[in-house]
């Protein structure tokens, strides 16, 4: 399993995405993809959100085998983005509550997405078999 430590900010998505792409280089371009979506939107969140005023490191890890696993970790505030309810895509953009469309596509594109909270650390798992 690769890792990657880095502050928590925004500026430093690209670092993220080029870390991820360089493992996922041998995949389809479709599934680069989904995975480029997933990790901006977790990562993004976690900048905007998990120390939110301060600055805090999250870890990223990935595994790639018959099934691509990318874990988050950070220390900030506790929050499972999973127990946030579903927004209702059959409305307009407009009537829409604000937020929870992003994780709402993580959760559509991968198997599966997991949270857990342990050790003082917030731990989200995507996983996406690549068979």
């Amino acid at each position: 399993m690769k890792e990657l430590s880095i502050d928590a900010k925004t500026e430093n998505l690209d670092t993220v995405l080029d870390f991820i792409a360089n493992e996922l280089e041998a995949l389809p371009m479709k599934l680069q993809t989904q995975f480029t979506i997933a990790v901006e939107e977790i990562f993004v969140n976690i900048a905007h959100y998990a120390y939110s005023p301060e600055v805090g490191d999250v870890l990223v890890r990935i595994n790639v085998g018959d099934e691509v696993v990318i874990e988050f970790e950070d220390k900030g505030k506790p929050y499972n983005p999973l127990e946030k309810d579903d927004p209702d895509i059959s409305l307009s953009a407009e009537e829409r509550e604000i937020g929870g469309l992003g994780i709402f596509m993580v959760k559509k594109i991968m198997d599966s997405v997991e949270y857990r909270y342990e050790d003082g650390k917030n731990l989200l798992t995507i996983r996406k078999s690549v068979k």
